[in-house]
């Protein structure tokens, strides 16, 4: 680890002299902050603004002159598409900028200060993010507020994103991966918004007018679907100020209660075919567990013997070492407030496909009626315990950690508690936990392949 901080460091400095003079600082910063480290400690607050208690996840940051924050509006995301592909592409059209700025004049500002404003949606949330130097911080926050109460719905800035998108949907043509995945997903989620693609299609975009971009920014981004996570050092007040000066641009509007959706539990299989030399075999299955159950811990550990844990983990061992039909073979448990479930892939030789399906399920069944080994659970408790550190080198990962431990319900102290229940698991309750889930064992298979 010495070794990567060392490389990281002198690569930075090396490339500090082809920089501006603020962003040499972050750089030196930055460089600076992954070889020292520092202290960790999120807390949750709530600031009234205009009557409504606005939920601030706020991680100290001690040692380095960086500041972030993330306005995450809960139930905005693509489960919130009134149009597959709007929520993704109204968060596309305010990296434009302004209108009165326009995206040039508007990114320009913020990169002369070496400050990062961008926004990005998940399944389940609309994010937008400001980044930078605590000494230019408060500059950022101005550009949000204008970004925020006036964004660049114009005729032409979205033609601009619309027309983009068109492109990149259109590359994904050919992107064989992408293909099977949003496949997989239409198989286990039928019926749901889980089943369209994130980015849209080529037909729901087209149908897209800025108008609509501006009404869904307008009922999505209120202080109500509001929560704040913000990094730095700041004390209670300027944190109270902070998110009073934002916050207070938003309108207010309509909290919806977020849905649950279930995966699929019918074993199918849809085949596309493309001009390809390879085989794409994606496949899932659903997974009961719910987002704030402690129990998910269990899932973490069994999914890295599973599939997660690169090489060592069973898929790997029995699709590639042992048998070479692929180059890689994976297999996670995914656990949110809205959905759960398994899912994998691996690409292998046209002609070894039906082979790799059977291998791939065979394994499954193993390992649900088996379960693992006490030499596996070892070396699944000295990998989590032993990386630790890497997930908390940077401000933004341990934000990014402390709001999903918020947000799932478990409580800002879930990491310590999951890393303490990883050190004293029992193979017993390992394995009795995977005999519980055989929902697991009742795959779909979605695969690109040649006819």
């Amino acid at each position: 680890m010495r070794e990567e901080f060392g490389r990281f460091f002198f690569k930075s400095v090396s490339q500090i002299r082809f920089m501006g003079r603020a962003k040499k600082r972050l750089m030196f910063f930055a460089a600076i902050c992954l070889v020292q480290g520092w202290s960790m400690a999120a807390v949750v607050m709530h600031v009234d603004v205009e009557g409504v208690k606005v939920p601030v996840i706020f991680e100290k940051e001690q040692r380095l002159p960086l500041a972030s924050m993330e306005l995450v509006f809960q139930n905005s995301g693509s489960l919130a598409d009134t149009v597959p592909g709007i929520a993704s592409l109204s968060a596309r059209l305010l990296g434009e900028g302004t209108a009165k700025e326009g995206a040039v004049a508007f990114a320009r500002a913020l990169e002369n200060r070496a400050l990062s404003l961008h926004a990005d949606t998940g399944r389940e949330t609309f994010v937008v993010t400001l980044e930078g130097l605590k000494s230019e911080f408060d500059f950022g926050l101005g550009k949000l507020r204008e970004l925020l109460a006036d964004p660049n719905v114009t005729p032409k800035a979205f033609e601009r994103v619309q027309t983009e998108r068109l492109g990149a949907l259109q590359r994904k043509e050919s992107d064989f991966d992408y293909l099977a995945a949003v496949q997989l997903r239409s198989i286990l989620f039928e019926g749901t918004p889980l089943a369209h693609p994130a980015l849209g299609t080529p037909e729901s975009i087209r149908s897209l007018k800025a108008e609509d971009l501006k009404n869904y920014l307008s009922k999505h981004l209120h202080l109500e679907n509001l929560i704040v996570v913000l990094g730095g050092r700041f004390d209670k007040g300027e944190v109270q100020s902070i998110v009073e000066k934002v916050a207070k641009v938003l309108g207010r509007g309509e909290v919806k209660a977020i849905k649950h959706f279930d995966a699929s539990d019918k074993e199918r299989k849809k085949v596309r075919y493309a001009e390809t030399d390879q085989a794409y075999i994606y496949f899932g299955s659903p997974y009961t567990m719910a987002a704030n159950d402690p129990k998910r811990v269990y899932g973490k550990v069994a999914a890295f013997i599973l599939g997660s844990g690169g090489f060592g983990s069973r898929l790997m061992e029995e699709v590639r070492v042992k048998r070479g039909l692929a180059y890689s073979a994976y297999g996670r448990l995914a656990v949110n407030r809205t959905h759960s479930y398994f899912s994998g892939y691996l690409q292998t030789k046209l002609e070894s496909a039906d082979e790799a399906q059977k291998v791939v399920a065979e394994v499954i069944q193993n390992f649900l009626k088996n379960g693992v080994t006490a030499e596996e659970l070892e070396g699944a408790k000295k990998f989590f315990l032993g990386s630790e550190p890497l997930r908390t080198e940077t401000l933004s990962q341990r934000m990014s950690r402390a709001f999903h431990e918020y947000y799932d319900g478990l409580g800002l102290k879930w990491s310590q508690e999951e890393l303490e229940a990883i050190r004293k698991m029992k193979l017993e309750d390992l394995n009795a936990f995977i005999h519980a889930h055989p929902e697991i064992g009742k795959l779909s298979w979605s695969i690109v392949t040649k006819k």
